[in-house]
């Protein structure tokens, strides 16, 4: 392969490793699998993938910087990302189990995962270490535009591959008790995350 090709290959691999560990979004995709199902899960899914190919086209324009000059902005946004994890976490410590499994309320509407991606300033800095890791085009805009392109996509795989993985604990069979505690297991793993957000 050309050196062009392995730098595109590294920029893949990076970045799979950077956005595909667990972290605020990932854990709510996961949960939000388990105890919401397939079809709920993939509004969520799609709302939160929305929110961060947002957030990667403003770090691909440079607009992240603003979160350096204007430290305020990512203190809300930090804030505003926390409430929602906290409430989030709430439900699904809630969430029904056995008998009462099918009388579940939706708790993952397409808002709430755009929300979430849009207003996570952890991606910012994410995204912004990758863009600028190696030049894979010829041309400011192209460059960005194919680094957009990979992030993208890397998500999409990563994200749909952590529901997936939430629906298949969906289907484990456990008893009331057990699945109580799944469900509570998730939320302090929410809740765990949330506080590290506001930590750093």
């Amino acid at each position: 392969m050309s050196p062009q090709e392995w730098s595109v290959v590294y920029f893949v691999v990076a970045a799979t490793a950077l956005l595909g560990s667990p972290g605020p979004g990932i854990l709510s995709l996961v949960a939000i699998g388990r105890t919401q199902g397939w079809r709920d899960g993939l509004r969520y899914y799609a709302g939160l993938q929305l929110g961060l190919a947002t957030a990667a086209a403003a770090s691909v324009a440079g607009l992240a910087s603003l979160l350096i000059v204007y430290p305020a902005i990512g203190r809300a946004m930090t804030t505003l990302a926390t409430l929602y994890l906290l409430y989030l976490a709430w439900c699904i410590a809630r969430s029904p189990v056995g008998t009462e499994f099918g009388e579940r309320r939706t708790l993952a509407p397409v808002w709430s995962g755009f929300a979430l991606g849009i207003a996570n300033p952890k991606a910012y800095p994410a995204f912004a270490s990758l863009l600028t890791s190696h030049t894979l085009l010829a041309g400011h805009i192209a460059d960005g535009l194919l680094k957009w392109s990979l992030l993208v996509t890397v998500i999409l795989i990563v994200d749909i591959a952590w529901l997936m993985f939430g629906v298949s604990l969906k289907q484990a069979r456990l008893n009331p008790l057990g699945e109580r505690a799944m469900n509570w297991g998730f939320a302090l793993l929410i809740v765990t995350a949330a506080l590290w957000e506001i930590r750093w």
